[in-house]
């Protein structure tokens, strides 16, 4: 987690501590398709520039789901940031990254994935993907397949019908103040799974830009995505699909993805939610890692 977050409304840093003690990272913020999206660079000690990287060790992109953070995929960051090259952006209106006009769609993302891949000099890259974030790379897969070098799809789902947003609210409740502090005016504490919190934290936006956010994010999940499962045998590359077993998410639709993508793996983590990234982080991570290994 970082060391210091901003204050509600304020401008996050440029820059910001290293992502674990074997990296070196950089933090910023870059412009891609016209809008600026903060961006993470982290590196193992030992690999000094991208041409470097063997095709064992190719970078990962992350992609986090929707309204997170990368704070939300921080654990799997620091342990793939091991042994990888680790990349990741937020999303405009996510995170460190200020909202822009209109509604949010999947085809955008799979847009700014590609051109911050483009802008980073990264021809191909394995792809961690989580909810939001597995769809794009679902879809990043299917269209742009020389792109991806593997795919890691958490709790993703092909159609609106097989998402509970119910259950998605639950699994990123907001915490309540103990009695005592109940009236101080303080920054909110951050737990895992409070996205809020972590909105007000990190935006730019301020704390109520909010509920404009998540009324566009409410719009995304009613109507999107529409991916026909038979269009998933156009992806090539290596894939591990995963969900929780209590996920927003049913199990048979996760098992539907995986049967359908050619030669994928499928992982079920039991006792977990749609949360599961911040559930189970170091079963996560360590399922990421091994999947990536050798790849």
């Amino acid at each position: 987690m970082p060391e210091h977050a901003p204050q509600a409304g304020e401008r996050p840093s440029r820059s910001g501590p290293d992502i674990g003690v074997s990296t070196r990272t950089t933090n910023g913020f870059l412009t891609v398709n016209s809008h600026e999206m903060y961006a993470e660079d982290a590196r193992p000690h030992n690999i000094a520039r991208e041409d470097d990287v063997s095709a064992e060790s190719a970078p990962v992109l992350l992609l986090h789901g929707g309204f997170c953070s990368l704070e939300s995929l921080r654990p799997q960051a620091d342990a793939l940031a091991e042994e990888h090259r680790v990349l990741a952006f937020e999303r405009p209106g996510h995170g460190r990254s200020a909202d822009i006009p209109g509604g949010f769609d999947y085809d955008r993302g799979v847009d700014d994935a590609l051109a911050y891949l483009d802008a980073m000099g990264v021809a191909q890259a394995h792809l961690v993907g989580y909810s939001d974030g597995a769809i794009i790379g679902l879809l990043l897969a299917m269209r742009h397949p020389q792109r991806v070098r593997s795919l890691v799809a958490i709790s993703a789902n092909l159609d609106p019908s097989a998402f509970d947003m119910g259950d998605e609210e639950d699994s990123s409740p907001e915490p309540e103040p103990s009695p005592e502090r109940a009236t101080e005016p303080e920054q909110p504490t951050v737990e895992p799974g409070s996205e809020r919190d972590w909105y007000q934290r990190l935006s730019p936006d301020g704390p109520e830009h909010v509920d404009v956010v998540l009324d566009k994010l409410m719009a995304l999940w009613r109507t999107e995505p529409h991916i026909a499962a038979t269009d998933l045998g156009a992806v090539a590359a290596p894939t591990l699909v995963m969900a929780a077993d209590r996920d927003a998410v049913p199990v048979e639709h996760t098992l539907l993805i995986a049967r359908s993508i050619p030669n994928a793996q499928l992982c079920i983590v039991p006792g977990a939610t749609h949360a599961l990234v911040a559930e189970r982080p170091e079963l996560i991570s360590t399922i990421i890692g091994d999947f990536l290994r050798g790849r």
